[in-house]
């Protein structure tokens, strides 16, 4: 599998964006597909999560009420919406797919890695 972001830039606070992660090499709707983001200096985290096969989503309690997780199943893409980006949204955000089976809440809770992760884009939260 594989996995490719787009949509990130330069928003100012308050603003949106939307992310879209295009997935392949996957035969059925079985698997999960993350999103994770790195700010400078920090750790890695998870932001959310939703299963192909039936929309179920997990979206991690920092971010709820602000950003909302969609999929696309036809064309193996998921969107992030973000809604009033604030400063420390500001980060690399990688989307990420597995199929072993976890739910999302134990990837984007960090229990559990995925395996297949794309390059990374950059979402820059600045007045």
């Amino acid at each position: 599998g594989a996995a490719v972001e787009s949509g990130g830039g330069l928003v100012q606070p308050g603003g949106s964006l939307n992310l879209s992660c295009e997935v392949s090499g996957f035969s059925s709707d079985y698997y999960r597909i993350g999103w994770f983001r790195q700010a400078p200096g920090k750790e890695r985290e998870g932001v959310s999560c939703i299963f192909m096969y039936d929309r179920v989503a997990y979206v991690k309690e920092s971010v709820k009420g602000r950003f909302t997780i969609s999929r696309d199943s036809a064309k193996k893409t998921v969107h992030l919406q973000m809604n009033n980006l604030k400063l420390e949204d500001t980060a690399v955000y990688y989307c990420a797919a597995d199929a072993v089976g976890y739910v999302c809440a134990d990837y984007i809770e960090g229990y559990y890695d995925m395996d297949y992760w794309g390059k990374g884009t950059l979402v820059t939260v600045s007045s």
